[in-house]
C-alpha cells in the first residue's frame, strides 16, 4: 500500500480468499487501495485449521445433511485479527438486511474483520464472538465470498477520495429513494425522446422533475423503502 496510513483496514477470512480478491483487484475498489484510502488483507481460514489436514468443518450434532464450520478455526482467526477498534462481521441468512445506511456506517469504521461462511453455516457458538450479522438478500449462496466482495465494493466506493463526491449525491439509496430516470445522447432513440424538461435549461424544473420521478419510481418498484422495517443487529 502506498501513501499515508489507510483510514480503513479490512481483514477477510475465507476458505477461498482469491474469489474475493479477484472482485476487488479492479476498478474503484483497487483505486481506493492504491490511493491509500483502505487496506485489504486476505486470510485463508485453513491457516487456523485443525490437525495436519487443517480441518475447518465437521458433521452437525443431531444429524442432518451437510457439514458445519467448526468454532475453533473461526474464533482463533477472530482473536488473532481483532483489535480494540475492530467490528467483526459474519454473513448469515438471519442477519440484518444490508442497506445503504449500514454501508455508510461501516465505511467510517477503522477496522472490519469479515468472515465468509461455507457449507451449512457456522457452529452457533461462533456468534458470541461476532459483532454484526448481515444478509444481502433472501437467497442462498455457496459461501460468503460473493457477499464479502459486494460489501467491500459498496464500502470502498463511498470512502472520500475514491470517486468524485458529486457522483454519490443523488444515486439510488443516497436518500430513501431510488434514483430518477436518466438520459444521454442521442436525443431520440427508436422513436423515444428525452423528456423536454431535461433540455429546457431550467434547473429548478429539472430538480423538481427528478424528485417527482424518484418518488414515483420508488413507490412503484420499492415501496418498502418508503416504510422501512430493517432487522436489527447485535452491536
Amino acid at each position: 500500500m502506498s501513501g499515508a496510513a489507510a483510514a480503513l483496514r479490512i481483514d477477510i477470512v475465507s476458505l477461498f480468499p482469491d474469489m474475493v480478491r479477484a472482485s476487488l483487484d479492479a476498478s474503484i475498489p483497487a483505486r481506493a487501495v492504491e490511493r491509500g484510502l483502505a487496506q485489504i488483507e486476505y486470510h485463508d481460514l485453513r491457516r487456523w485449521g485443525i490437525g495436519k489436514h487443517r480441518a475447518v468443518d465437521d458433521e452437525p450434532y443431531g444429524g442432518g445433511a451437510g457439514m458445519l464450520m467448526r468454532p475453533e478455526p473461526l474464533v482463533e482467526a477472530i482473536e488473532e485479527l481483532r483489535t480494540p477498534e475492530s467490528l467483526v462481521v459474519l454473513f448469515d441468512a438471519g442477519g440484518e438486511r444490508l442497506r445503504q445506511p449500514r454501508v455508510r456506517d461501516l465505511a467510517t469504521r477503522p477496522h472490519l474483520v469479515i468472515l465468509c461462511g461455507r457449507y451449512e453455516g457456522v457452529d452457533e457458538r461462533v456468534r458470541a464472538y461476532v459483532d454484526l450479522e448481515l444478509s444481502i438478500g433472501d437467497f442462498v449462496l455457496s459461501g460468503g465470498e460473493p457477499a464479502a466482495a459486494l460489501l467491500c465494493d459498496a464500502i470502498l466506493r463511498i470512502i472520500p477520495g475514491a470517486i468524485d463526491a458529486a457522483s454519490l449525491d443523488e444515486e439510488s439509496f443516497s436518500t430513501e429513494l431510488l434514483e430518477y430516470p436518466q438520459f444521454t445522447r442521442p436525443a431520440e432513440f427508436r422513436g423515444v425522446g428525452v423528456p423536454e424538461v431535461l433540455t429546457s435549461g431550467n434547473h429548478a424544473a429539472v430538480a423538481a422533475w427528478r424528485r417527482e420521478q424518484a418518488e414515483r419510481r420508488t413507490a412503484e418498484r420499492r415501496p418498502d423503502l418508503l416504510n422501512p422495517s430493517p432487522r436489527g443487529s447485535r452491536e
